[in-house]
């Protein structure tokens, strides 16, 4: 096949250390040049991908007529006006999450890709990997009865870096921004529900949010249930969700969001009488997934499994737990 040829736009340490090696792995797809105006930056892209074209400037990546599609991994606040960049020169974006600041935005971006017949997408990676789809194949399959209530937990500390772009408030850092896309959206994904009124606690520092409390009751395809998240940037690592009925639970525990990176990725369904299924995935590289399944789309034409419309949504739910959020001091 004619592989995909793709560009990034700036060297991210996140970038270079997952989803610039994933493109290269990709089937189908060529990692094929690096727009940073610090050549030094592209020393880590080169080592693994010697070829790489070097572009000084990130118009001047997207004016390359070599390239098919660009992967944007830039700041928060800068998500926007890149994709848009892209489309308008004609090149397929796959932009890191959040691809916008609220839901709104992603309007423009919908209209954008419409009207251009191009791709525009989120990388929310997390739909792409088999434990995730195993998980919503369980719930569909009705393995745990009646679903009654999700939680689910992302934290990390990074307190000790004010210089980090989810630090700044400027950046569009924050907990909910950076981490609680993955908390909503895995719910969102695996059953298909959307939020009622949301009620949220939050903690700032330096005008950050780093901690949010949130609560929400869900309704959709699988009937109404309670959801619960609490993600932090001032806690130690930690990564869960489960999702519990009245004849079972399913649990991801061990990676669910940074997956054979935190952990090895596994899902389980608990059964009565202790009985436990656990289907591990020690393989399965959820950003070489993402990147072959944009190709498929872009060469097949079958649907993306994560589209703007999905994305909007998540995006909404962190505005309306923004706009609730009521302020405590821990």
């Amino acid at each position: 096949m004619t592989p995909i040829r793709w560009g990034v736009l700036g060297a991210a340490k996140f970038a270079r250390e997952h989803m610039a090696p994933a493109i290269h792995a990709a089937e189908g797809a060529q990692l094929a040049a690096l727009a940073t105006s610090d050549p030094a930056k592209a020393s880590g892209f080169q080592a693994f991908c010697p070829d790489l074209r070097l572009h000084s400037s990130y118009a001047s990546l997207l004016a390359d007529p070599q390239i098919d599609a660009v992967y944007i991994p830039l700041p928060n606040h800068l998500h926007v006006e890149w994709t848009l960049r892209a489309l308008q020169s004609g090149k397929h974006v796959l932009t890191e999450k959040p691809i916008a600041l609220r839901a709104d935005e992603i309007d423009q971006i919908i209209a954008a890709r419409d009207a251009s017949g191009l791709l525009a997408a989120e990388a929310f990676m997390i739909v792409h990997h088999p434990q995730w789809q195993r998980a919503k194949d369980w719930i569909e399959a009705g393995e745990i009865g009646q679903l009654r209530h999700v939680d689910a937990v992302f934290s990390y500390n990074n307190e000790t870096d004010p210089t980090n772009i989810r630090n700044r408030p400027e950046t569009g850092g924050g907990s909910l921004r950076d981490i609680g896309v993955y908390t909503f959206g895995s719910c969102r994904f695996v059953t298909g529900a959307e939020p009622g009124e949301v009620t949220a606690r939050i903690r700032r520092d330096q005008g950050v949010e780093v901690f949010a409390q949130v609560q929400s009751v869900m309704a959709g395809p699988m009937g109404r249930f309670t959801f619960a998240s609490m993600t932090s940037m001032r806690l130690v690592n930690r990564q869960e969700v489960t999702f519990q009925g009245d004849k079972g639970m399913i649990r991801l525990a061990s990676a669910p969001f940074n997956a054979n990176v935190h952990d090895v990725a596994e899902v389980e369904l608990h059964k009565p009488g202790q009985r436990v299924i656990t289907d591990r995935f020690p393989a399965a590289n959820q950003y070489k997934l993402q990147v072959e399944a944009f190709g498929r789309t872009l060469r097949d034409g079958v649907a993306y499994p994560c589209p703007l419309e999905f994305v909007k949504g998540t995006q909404a739910m962190i505005d309306m737990a923004y706009d609730a959020a009521t302020e405590v001091m821990l």
